[in-house]
């Protein structure tokens, strides 16, 4: 193409040369000059011409390159947060969950399997008469035995108050199988004026004497803030079980004290959780589960004791706060279906998936803690593991005088 132009100028400068030989009358030096000058003319701005259009090209190049650079640069900041969400990934979390839901479909194919041969076995026998039908239900496991009365009058227990025999042991909590403690249970004991000592179950009244119960969860809560902050500034911190009933939440001045102590002791409120029967917890009003809120809030957890069934909403219970579901060892070994649906080895894993763990409690021989083992469970209690026993010295505190003045003195 250039070349055809450059000839194209040659042509014309011959043409100029020519034209101002004959027909202006230039001398045959001039004629050739004049052609000369218009060729170079033209191919100056020939080449200026070209030059232009290449750097308008190379501009345009260095516009798509830019384009290229920034669209790439982009790319790569979405690669960077994708490598970024992905190491922020807890894998074996995510894995953990994956378990748990392959072992409940697993159990769930299983207990379809069963009710599948089970209702074949019912069709090829045959249909049992009355009197069959009912020693087949007698056979049925019983239900729980209700607890037992307390032996000892609540004004006997008022009058030991007062006179400021109320004790209080400690009862681990050990992780098995290495039966290390995780924590203790404040065990309430009553001085008897013979001498003897009387358990928790022997006094602590259930029908009526709502102030009794007040009064000895407040003492408690006392002696548990001393020896968290005693066992806190050893330098060795620890977990405490505090026994606590609806009739301290229901209680206005009660609930405030409770909520007042826990506000000054922060410091230790995560080592301190409200052991609460079960059927306190489900039976609870709601300005009594606002209490019970306000006390997770502070810091503090609970503890479900005597849970008779494990059909409930986890969840729920995790969000106020709920750390653990405390059962019956032999009677969940024995029946464990009156608990749940779920198979007896997959029932911890799925409440675990809560931050909820089971807690095994009345256990009296080894094969219990085997069984439990197989389980899952990994905390247990129990008289066979460790009997209640006295505080340490270092950590005891006089709890004879009356409630109200040890909450005060907790809160300094």
């Amino acid at each position: 193409m250039q070349a055809l132009v450059y000839t194209f100028i040659a042509l014309s400068a011959a043409g100029v040369g020519a034209a101002a030989y004959f027909g202006l009358t230039f001398t045959p030096a001039e004629a050739i000059l004049a052609a000369v000058v218009f060729g170079c003319v033209c191919v100056v701005l020939m080449e200026r011409k070209l030059r232009q259009r290449a750097e308008n090209r190379l501009e345009r190049a260095i516009e798509d390159l830019s384009r290229l650079l920034a669209t790439d640069a982009q790319a790569g900041a979405v690669l960077g947060q994708r490598i970024n969400a992905m190491a922020d990934i807890d894998a074996e979390q995510r894995l953990e969950g994956v378990e748990a839901d392959i072992s409940v479909l697993g159990t769930v194919i299983r207990q379809v399997a069963e009710a599948v041969s089970e209702i074949e076995e019912r069709v090829t026998k045959p249909q049992l008469d009355g009197r069959d039908r009912m020693l087949a239900a007698a056979a049925a496991p019983p239900a729980p035995a209700r607890e037992p009365d307390p032996v000892i009058p609540v004004e006997m227990v008022r009058q030991a108050l007062a006179e400021g025999r109320l004790i209080f042991h400690v009862q681990p909590v050990v992780t098995l199988p290495q039966r290390r403690p995780q924590g203790y249970d404040l065990v309430p004991r009553l001085k008897l004026e013979s001498g003897d000592i009387a358990d928790s179950a022997d006094f602590m009244p259930r029908a009526g004497g709502p102030d009794v119960l007040r009064h000895i969860e407040g003492l408690a809560l006392a002696e548990a803030i001393t020896i968290g902050r005693r066992a806190r500034s050893s330098g060795q911190p620890i977990r405490l079980y505090i026994p606590l009933s609806r009739a301290t939440l229901g209680d206005s001045a009660a609930s405030e004290q409770l909520l007042a102590s826990l506000e000054a002791n922060r410091a230790i409120a995560e080592g301190l959780i409200f052991a609460i029967s079960g059927t306190d917890w489900q039976a609870m009003a709601s300005g009594e589960r606002a209490i019970a809120d306000a006390v997770a809030r502070k810091g503090a957890g609970f503890s479900l004791v005597n849970v008779t069934s494990l059909r409930i909403d986890v969840a729920e219970l995790a969000d106020h706060n709920v750390r653990s579901l405390r059962i019956d060892a032999a009677r969940f070994i024995e029946s464990p279906e009156s608990f749940t649906d779920f198979h007896a080895s997959d029932i911890a894993d799925y409440v675990a998936r809560f931050e909820v763990v089971l807690l095994a409690t009345g256990i009296t021989n080894e094969r219990q803690i085997i069984e439990l083992l197989d389980d899952g469970i990994a905390l247990a209690q129990g008289p066979y593991i460790a009997a209640p026993g006295p505080v340490r010295p270092d950590l005891v505190v006089d709890v004879g005088r009356p409630a109200r003045p040890q909450l005060r003195r907790a809160e300094l």
